[in-house]
């Protein structure tokens, strides 16, 4: 491969912003695996934003990539796969990073990915890493004329009022906020030289047990959260009938400073309890049967070690958090403060912010104005 931008490339980034900022070029910000690709002939390689290789783990992509992609050039973009309800599913794409080839092929038939385009880095023997962002889109828009899906060009606006609508319109596909990009900057590797504006809700959580960190015992690594069943849906879709109106897992508290660490420790040392007199008691039997079957998992599969510290599910917390997943928050959650005020049995899934649905499809063709 010889190409005027080698891999590997650590793409550019973003920064958080409150607010969407004026005088910019906006577009969706997709919830998937970053991913830089590069084609020259037959030889194709995808790297992540870690700058490790992808490529083994989509090889539905690396055939569309062949056969509608220039024969040489680099883009930016990002990874995602569509769920059974249209909208993202951030599960079913960590799935696709198996370990196993079988298992690799079977997902790309199961679950599609689609590559959403957003920057062209290089094409043919040109470096457009110095051209300023209205100038390499313009190269993007024309390079993708004949290409078709599962390869796709991400929505732009340079209309704050329409990149507003779509603010709130494409949360309900999953889609995770703005990218706002200054129309004169050149590409940027690994600098936050982007805005991202994100949506961020607030949720009362039950704390259920906690994970050590990994340097050790003496540190909390993470607090596990807890909502109510009070719809019974959980219970209907797992086939734990038994817990409807149960205490259902939905993700994990992170990023404390490593005091803040150690102090969680002693204070939540009082609430540790057993297993066996916990609402996930359930887990054992789950990890029983995985250990049983010899299922092994994906390199992100967070299933794998289910091992937790439970405690009495008696404290809440308020977490912020940006999308709720089916039954779960899709990516760890901020402890925000204690909540005494409130009974661990008031916090359910009907406290929460749920968006308009919205049909991936209709994102990409542009049909959401």
């Amino acid at each position: 491969m010889q190409l005027p931008v080698m891999p590997p490339v650590a793409p550019m980034l973003a920064r958080p912003a409150r607010e969407i900022p004026d005088g910019c070029s906006y577009e969706p910000k997709w919830d998937g695996f970053r991913a830089v690709v590069f084609r020259d002939g037959e030889d194709v390689e995808i790297g992540s934003r870690g700058r490790r290789s992808l490529t083994r783990y989509f090889p539905d992509l690396v055939a569309a990539f062949r056969h509608d992609l220039p024969s040489r050039c680099v883009l930016d973009g990002e990874i995602v796969v569509e769920g059974a309800s249209g909208g993202l599913d951030f599960f079913a794409l960590q799935q696709r990073v198996h370990p196993a080839a079988s298992r690799v092929a079977t997902l790309a038939e199961r679950s599609p990915a689609r590559f959403v385009a957003f920057d062209m880095l290089a094409l043919g023997e040109t470096d457009h890493t110095p051209d300023p962002f209205h100038r390499r889109r313009c190269v993007l828009e024309r390079a993708l004329l004949g290409a078709r899906a599962p390869i796709h060009l991400t929505p732009l606006t340079t209309d704050p009022a329409v990149a507003a609508r779509w603010f709130t319109a494409f949360e309900g596909a999953g889609l995770d906020g703005l990218i706002a990009k200054d129309p004169d900057l050149p590409y940027l590797p690994n600098r936050r030289a982007m805005a991202k504006v994100k949506h961020v809700r607030t949720a009362d959580c039950v704390l259920a047990g906690y994970r050590v960190h990994k340097s050790g015992p003496g540190l909390i690594g993470s607090l596990l959260l807890g909502l109510h069943d009070d719809a019974g849906a959980w219970a209907e879709t797992t086939g734990w009938t038994d817990q409807r109106g149960g205490l259902v897992p939905v993700g994990v508290a992170a990023a404390f400073p490593m005091a803040r660490r150690r102090e969680l420790f002693d204070e939540l040392r009082p609430l540790v309890t057993g297993i066996e007199d916990h609402p996930w008691s359930w887990v054992a039997e789950v990890v029983a049967g995985r250990a049983g079957s010899g299922r092994g998992g994906t390199r992100w599969d967070a299933a794998r070690d289910l091992s937790f510290v439970p405690l009495r599910p008696d404290r809440v917390l308020e977490v912020r958090y940006d999308y709720m997943e089916g039954f779960r928050f899709r990516h760890p959650a901020q402890f925000a403060r204690w909540r005494p005020d409130r009974e661990p049995a008031s916090c359910g899934y009907a406290q929460l912010d749920r968006p308009r649905p919205a049909d991936l499809a209709d994102v990409l063709a542009g049909r959401i104005r």
